[in-house]
């Protein structure tokens, strides 16, 4: 699916603070990689993270 940028800052935002925060990580990701947000990045670019958006329509 196609995010908006603003429901992709949101969504990485959202999983790094998961990370950050202890929760699993689900990608292979290098040792130096320690940064919550390049983890997120990574999992959002291998399309694995686990958030989805819901659209309401009124």
């Amino acid at each position: 699916m196609k995010y908006t940028r603003f429901e992709k800052a949101r969504i990485i935002g959202a999983r790094a603070l998961q990370i950050a925060l202890g929760a699993p990580i689900l990608v292979d990701y290098p040792v130096e990689m320690i940064d919550p947000v390049d983890i997120a990045m990574l999992e959002y670019d291998e399309n694995i993270v686990p958030i989805s958006v819901n659209y309401e329509t009124n």
